[in-house]
């Protein structure tokens, strides 16, 4: 039988600072510049992704390929998202126009 976590990917808040300073300190790398997604086993962050550059900060004394790769499915998600919306935007711009005042 294989033992059971809780992993939970969430997009970070204001209270997860220090979290992410952490798991840079952890990682020897730089603070994350923007918001990130964290990725959590059983309520420990073990890995974020920035969403702004998409680097990466993650725990080296944990297992955390999956993890990573999970932020980045997910991240993959939100920018497409993200896309859908700006497409469906411009295509109803394109057929909705707005009334040009008359010509004289």
């Amino acid at each position: 039988m294989f033992p059971s976590h809780s992993i939970v990917i969430r997009q970070s808040v204001e209270e997860d600072v220090r979290t992410l300073a952490g798991l840079a300190v952890l990682d020897s790398r730089h603070e994350l510049k923007g918001p990130a997604l964290l990725a959590e086993v059983d309520g420990v962050a073990r890995a974020a992704l920035d969403l702004s550059d998409g680097s990466i900060a993650a725990d080296p004394f944990a297992p955390t390929t999956e993890l990573v790769e999970l932020l980045r499915l997910r991240a993959r998600g939100i920018a497409g998202a993200q896309g859908k919306h700006a497409s469906w935007r411009a295509r109803f711009a394109a057929v909705v126009r707005r009334p040009q005042p008359a010509r004289c």
